[in-house]
Formats: C-alpha cells, structure tokens, sequence
C-alpha cells in the first residue's frame, strides 16, 4: 500500500477552507460543512485501516488549524471518556452504528452518563472544549464503525474521565499517520 500523496476529491473544498481560517471552526459551521459533505468509506479506502487493540486514528490531511482523521473502530472498540480541551469536533458516520454517550459533571467532581444516541450512518456530531462525551461501536462482532473527524485547531491534548471516578487526567491521543503495510 502507498502513502497517499494527494487529498481525496472529496475533501478538497473542504481542506481548501480549512486551509484559509484564521480561527478554529465554530460547532455551527463544522456541523453545516459536514452535513453538506458527500463521502463514502470507498473515496477515503486507502485511509480505513484498523487495529485489533482499539480504534485507530488515520490521518487523512493536517493544517495548522485542523486535522481530518478517517477514525476505524472494530466491535466493541470505544474511546475514553474526554473533552476536546481547546478544539472543536465534528465527526460523520460514514459505516456502521454507533452510540455516542454524552457526560455531565456531578457536583462531587465524578462523570455521570446523561444521554445515549445511536448514530447511524450519515449521523453529524460536532462539540467543543469542556463537552464530555464517550464513542463506542457496540455492533456485533464482524460489524466496523467508521467516522471522519475534523478537530480544529488539531487536537494534542485532552481530558480523560473515568466512570468510576479518580482524578481527570490529561491525555495525548495518538494519531497514526497513514503509511504502507509497516504496522505501525
């Protein structure tokens, strides 16, 4: 498999506005370009990769104020409870069902789950900064869930959460940039 050289058809609009802002997307912008955006899994395939120990992040393009991430999770795969600390996120279901569980912070500091939404394909989500939310594929085995995501600025850091309390901790997502069959 060769390293991708150019962006998809499909995201160069999108990359080419993304390219001219001089401040991050707002959640209201982010959710209309990506309701507007025509994308299958087939126009990102060389990106859809996936990993037996949990979703894996492909980077898809990067500028300096945002990242567009083709995001590939297997049955059963979830991310941590977390915020976007400081970006916006928008993300598309493009395959699959997934839940997206949304948190509130309780008095006492702890995380409690206050809403649960199947997103189908085509589903639209966008928040920002303290918005505290989890992403599961809780399909049967055999049944992928894939999101393109765009955090802007790139998200570096954010809050993680533990349903089960204990202090919020500061965490590093990895993002796999996409390369051939090396298995990173």
């Amino acid at each position: 498999m060769q390293i991708p050289t150019t962006i998809p058809q499909c995201l160069r609009e999108l990359t080419e506005y993304a390219n001219g802002l001089t401040e991050r997307f707002s959640v209201a912008d982010l959710r209309t370009r990506l309701e507007a955006l025509d994308i299958t899994v087939g126009d990102l395939a060389e990106y859809a990769i996936s990993d037996e120990n949990g979703y894996r992040r492909n980077l898809v393009y990067e500028c300096e104020m945002a990242d567009f991430l083709l995001i590939y999770w297997r049955s059963g795969q979830r991310s941590p409870i977390h915020n976007h600390a400081g970006s916006t996120c928008g993300f598309k279901v493009l395959r699959g069902t997934g839940v997206e569980t949304v948190f509130d912070m309780t008095p006492c500091g702890q995380v409690v789950a206050s809403q649960s939404t199947v997103m189908k394909e085509g589903y639209i989500c966008a928040a920002q900064d303290s918005d505290i939310h989890q992403v599961s594929n809780l399909q049967a085995p055999g049944q992928d869930l894939v999101t393109l995501h765009i955090y802007s600025p790139p998200l570096r850091v954010m809050d993680q959460y533990s349903i089960t309390g204990g202090p919020v901790e500061r965490y590093q997502p990895m993002i796999f940039e996409h390369a051939d069959g090396s298995g990173i």
